[in-house]
């Protein structure tokens, strides 16, 4: 079992390996409330950990990145079996540092990891994930480097920064397709509100109020997706429910019009010739 603890810019950087012939059980406490994350490299252990009479159990740690939040009544176990080597880095800092860190990681760890930075209970879990191949390498390094001296810690504190850069950026690219996503859900449902009431539709204010964003970001990302604006999209719809009211449910053209909210026969019939080349009455 070998553990090497290093203190670095606010940070406290742990590094543990241990193999067994047998089996082996790897306990570990913080003495003071910090926010950490975990990397594991080689080897694949089992996890426990230990609070309040609860325990989370994680499996196939090789290749993942877990972040947390823990107190002085926090217990860690790393489960280690003959099969299953422990190869861990830990990126750790006191609650109380967190305005000190350097390259303004303190305000990346208050956006990407605020759920921990201002806990509810004695453990908190934020975000995990597998490590990208970047990561991957840099991990090793830690483990593989021969430096010693002044130059063990510079190489330390340049591949800390390599690493939380990479870790922060994968948090970052994960929220953009998060966002992306609830984004688009919202543009769909605007356009399930636009054709479910063709005849008294919402104004674009109202619209963006009922999906939950505001006008320009509903033009915006509205166009983007379905190509056109928001009502020219509606219009398109009501000229297409009434073309087929017209030549599928043999209404009146006053009747077609009227249906999808058109009060002039004028306005209706230019917009009808306009989109489909030929006037409502030749259909």
């Amino acid at each position: 079992m070998n553990r090497e603890i290093i203190d670095i810019n606010d940070y406290t950087i742990l590094l543990e390996e241990a193999s067994t012939l047998d089996k082996l059980i790897d306990s570990c406490f913080f003495d003071e409330p910090v926010i950490a994350i975990a990397f594991y490299g080689a080897g694949d252990v089992g996890l426990k950990v230990k609070f309040d009479g609860k325990t989370k159990e994680f499996h196939q740690t090789k290749g993942m990145v877990l972040s947390f939040y823990a107190d002085n009544t926090v217990a860690f176990e790393h489960h280690v079996s003959k099969l299953k080597p422990l190869q861990c880095l830990v990126i750790a800092t006191a609650i109380r540092n967190i305005k000190n860190l350097p390259n303004g990681e303190g305000r990346f760890l208050e956006k990407f990891l605020c759920q921990l930075v201002h806990p509810k209970d004695h453990y908190g879990e934020g975000p995990s994930f597998n490590m990208s191949p970047e990561m991957f390498l840099l991990v090793e390094q830690f483990f593989s480097n021969t430096y010693e001296g002044e130059i063990k810690m510079l190489f330390y504190k340049s591949h800390i920064t390599a690493l939380l850069s990479h870790y922060f950026g994968q948090l970052a690219n994960q929220e953009s397709i998060k966002t992306n996503t609830e984004q688009l859900e919202k543009i769909h449902l605007a356009q399930e509100i636009l054709v479910s009431d063709l005849e008294n539709p919402p104004s674009l204010t109202e619209l963006a109020h009922r999906i939950g964003t505001n006008t320009n970001k509903l033009k915006t990302e509205f166009k983007a997706q379905f190509g056109v604006p928001v009502f020219k999209y509606l219009q398109n719809e009501r000229l297409k429910k009434a073309y087929n009211l017209i030549k599928n449910e043999r209404k009146t053209i006053q009747e077609a019009a009227w249906a999808v909210g058109y009060d002039s026969l004028g306005s209706f019939s230019n917009a009808f010739e306009k989109k489909f080349g030929f006037r409502p009455s030749q259909v």
